[in-house]
């Protein structure tokens, strides 16, 4: 169970810097860290349809006659009404939709943690070491990072959609 804390310290200690005891330390990683933690992992969160931040709501109408997306959405996957802003606009009396959610770091799965804490050593790269070879380096480990996390998350529950339950596919065999 990793925190806040935690993943800043993975991604210094990838640039071969000290690690930081808190947040509100005055040292220039930890101001970096306070300031660019919570946009750098919602926005890494939202990149991708995670499969562990994936949730589902259905919204009831307001006052207005729309939908308001809920405060924890970072991204909207599936909706049947269309989507204006922060609300969500359609005929019917509820919505269901498929999102991703704002996530505790505790609840990171460890191929999600170590990408975030590649991410932010990329982050924290040109300010602190001011580099860039080590961000060239960084981002190339990310792509990798990347890619392997995909994989990971995309085969940990076996998908509904089975080919193999397919009518046509039983027809022709």
């Amino acid at each position: 169970m990793q925190s806040k804390i935690d993943l800043c310290c993975m991604a210094l200690l990838k640039l071969g810097e000290q690690p930081i005891q808190s947040l509100t330390d005055d040292r220039p990683a930890a101001q970096l860290a306070r300031t660019l933690f919570d946009s750098v992992i919602n926005t890494l969160l939202a990149s991708h349809p995670w499969r562990f931040a994936q949730c589902k709501a259905e919204l009831i109408k307001n006052s207005d006659g729309n939908f308001v997306i809920p405060a924890d959405c970072l991204r909207i996957i599936k909706c049947n009404g269309e989507v204006i802003g922060d609300t969500i606009i359609a005929p019917t009396d509820s919505v269901q939709i498929t999102y991703i959610k704002k996530t505790d770091v505790a609840s990171f799965p460890s191929y999600f943690a170590a990408l975030a804490a590649t991410k932010l050593a990329m982050e924290f790269c040109i300010p602190l070491l001011a580099d860039q070879n080590v961000f060239r380096m960084l981002a190339a480990l990310y792509e990798s990072e990347m890619q392997n996390a995909k994989f990971i998350d995309s085969t940990t529950t076996e998908s509904k959609n089975n080919i193999n339950s397919f009518s046509l596919i039983n027809t022709r065999f």
